[in-house]
């Protein structure tokens, strides 16, 4: 202490000649010797020293607050904590925090998608539709990939933001998506393509250049390869050209072959044996190659569409009117639509409202050798209507039974356009020659 009397009112300063007191460890330590600074929380830090359990709750939160922390790459992320902790504690580590992180890095992902889209001129509500369309199957493999290219030398150093941005440009997704919008293709079209692809994009444009060579016009390339099923994509142009060779040596024309892969394209995905074991099915019954080559321009589905169990049972169902195997074959030769006709929806409610009516079963077959359209129509939009008006103009039941077995053709007419008039007109005749 000084004191200043020179001054009319003395001053009294005061000088702190001594630092602050030592913190000593509690005198229950062991080591009473162990001098702490007074720091920041220094009290509660002395408490966890005091402990020589490692294990202790207390000393492992010490041990995380003294991480040096990871700077997160973009905005959300999740630092986990390093692979020291997590080895030393690996039973009781939470995978939540894993999904958490991996969740918002694939928001990240989707949200730069959308980004690159938008900036391809491409509008708010089509860019939303398109992502959800992708997610999570082609937004999950571009944060892959993005991920991977961590370890490449030039992107040793950027941020995912950068790596996700090159890869999606790499693959030209964008041009891609564009083009099957241009040839009609809706967003949910476009992401079942893209996403069945699996990251292989390059093979969407080589298998349509493989389309537009055969002459699939381009309104119907994306429906052929949506239709064609997921291993069209995986199938190089050589054994594509396989397929269609052989369908040429069978009797489909060459200047044929666009319109029949734009209307069946499930051909694509067959395998040599199974195509050829089709083939055999209708070269069994009868047919020669200039009659499969009709039949498959005529109606491309009745090669590929349908099972082979499905044909074996229509073919044994049409054997039913007392038709023989080469009979069968003429009669689909014919008419190919047959084929996709329902045994159950469509050929057994008309038999039995043909048979109601009278005609016996070799009036039936009369019906399906001359007519065979007629076992295509609708029956109670179509054939219901026209025997309903036979009745309303005084046509007995057993008249119009043989009415029909005898001109077949009256059904496959149209009840508004030819019958109806065609009777007006003769009724109108006959009353004004009385």
């Amino acid at each position: 202490m000084i004191i200043t009397s020179q001054l009319p009112h003395p001053i009294i300063t005061f000088t702190r000649r001594h630092s602050p007191p030592p913190i000593f460890s509690s005198p229950h330590s062991p080591n009473t010797d162990q001098i702490l600074l007074r720091t920041h929380n220094a009290k509660s830090t002395s408490i966890l020293f005091q402990t020589n359990n490692k294990n202790h709750p207390h000393v492992e939160i010490l041990n995380l607050l003294e991480l040096s922390k990871r700077t997160p790459q973009f905005p959300g992320s999740i630092s986990p904590p390093s692979s020291d902790i997590i080895n030393s504690n690996e039973e009781d580590y939470d995978y939540d925090v894993i999904l958490r992180a991996l969740e918002v890095r694939r928001q990240v992902t989707l949200e730069i998608f959308k980004d690159v889209m938008r900036k391809n001129k491409f509008g708010i509500t089509y860019v939303n539709n398109l992502s959800q369309s992708l997610f999570p199957h082609f937004i999950d493999y571009l944060m892959i990939q993005a991920a991977s290219m961590k370890q490449l030398p030039e992107f040793s150093n950027s941020s995912f933001n950068v790596r996700a941005k090159t890869c999606i440009e790499s693959l030209n997704v964008v041009p891609l998506i564009r083009w099957l919008k241009h040839n009609g293709l809706s967003y949910p079209q476009i992401g079942k393509l893209i996403c069945s692809s699996k990251g292989n994009i390059e093979s969407i444009r080589s298998t349509a250049d493989w389309l537009k060579s055969i002459h699939v016009s381009g309104r119907f390339i994306g429906v052929a390869l949506l239709k064609a099923g997921e291993n069209v994509l995986e199938r190089s142009t050589i054994e594509l050209d396989e397929i269609v060779w052989y369908l040429e040596k069978v009797g489909v024309k060459r200047e044929w072959m666009g319109y029949v892969v734009s209307r069946c394209p499930e051909l694509l995905s067959f395998s040599m044996d199974e195509l050829k074991t089709r083939t055999d099915f209708y070269f069994d019954m009868g047919m020669n190659e200039k009659d499969f080559g009709t039949m498959v321009f005529d109606f491309p589905k009745v090669l590929g569409f349908y099972s082979l169990d499905e044909m074996n049972q229509k073919v044994a169902y049409l054997k039913e009117f007392g038709l023989g195997n080469e009979d069968v074959g003429r009669l689909l030769a014919f008419r190919p639509q047959l084929m996709g006709c329902s045994i159950e929806e469509r050929w057994k409610p008309l038999v039995k409202y043909l048979y109601y009516l009278g005609i016996s079963r070799d009036g039936m077959r009369r019906i399906l050798t001359t007519k065979p359209m007629v076992f295509c129509f609708d029956l109670e939009s179509n054939i219901v209507q026209k025997v309903q008006f036979f009745r309303d103009i005084g046509v007995q039941e057993k008249g119009i039974a043989s009415m029909l077995v005898k001109f077949p053709s009256l059904l496959t007419y149209s009840l508004y356009k030819k019958i109806r008039p065609v009777v007006c007109t003769k009724t109108l005749k006959f009353f004004v020659i009385r």
